[in-house]
């Protein structure tokens, strides 16, 4: 049987290889998803992208299960709770940033309809960007469309949540297919 090739960032920790294989690439339009992708990638930044995958369980039962509603509720006493949660990332500012964010995507669902169609939007046809990826050193750590989703959000008032956390938002939703050429993903 011939080795099943994989974009080599993931290499051989069996919670990256399924994230790689079953999620990464492929495109979403779930605003739930997409929502948590929001939170994740946010509490990532700094950090290595395996250190949240390794608290994700811990995300879903912080944050009411990436219900966007209950998130924008939240009062004091939950980021005093979140605080104390050894599941997360204990990082204040990303904290609050999980909570003013979830308002602000409530915002913009009011605005679009759904996030989902916010985000499709800065495409050229609502359609994925394939890249012609021959090795992890051709991905880009931003682009031109991640620079325009990012101002935009930063615009109105998104934290965390810059050109680099965007274009990994981008990656991790399908908005863009970074898989190498050879990749059994791709």
């Amino acid at each position: 049987m011939a080795e099943q090739i994989r974009c080599g960032w993931c290499g051989t920790d069996p919670l990256y290889v399924k994230y790689h294989d079953e999620e990464w690439g492929k495109p979403v339009y779930d605003d739930k998803v997409l929502f948590e992708f929001l939170i994740l990638e946010g509490a990532q930044a700094g950090l290595s992208w395996i250190t949240i995958l390794k608290r994700r369980e811990g995300y879903k039962k912080a944050f009411a299960d990436f219900d966007v509603q209950k998130v924008a509720a939240f009062t004091e006493a939950d980021e005093e709770r979140l605080m104390n949660d050894p599941g997360i990332i204990r990082n204040k500012l990303k904290v609050k940033a999980a909570i003013t964010n979830a308002k602000l995507f409530i915002a913009i669902q009011k605005e679009f309809g759904t996030f989902a169609d916010y985000m499709w939007g800065f495409l050229p046809n609502k359609q994925p960007i394939l890249n012609n990826v021959l090795s992890m050193k051709d991905v880009p750590a931003r682009t031109e469309v991640s620079d325009a989703i990012s101002k935009d959000m930063k615009k109105r008032g998104f934290k965390f949540f810059g050109t680099t956390i965007c274009y990994a938002h981008m990656q991790a939703t399908g908005m863009v297919n970074d898989h190498v050429v050879d990749c059994i993903c791709r």
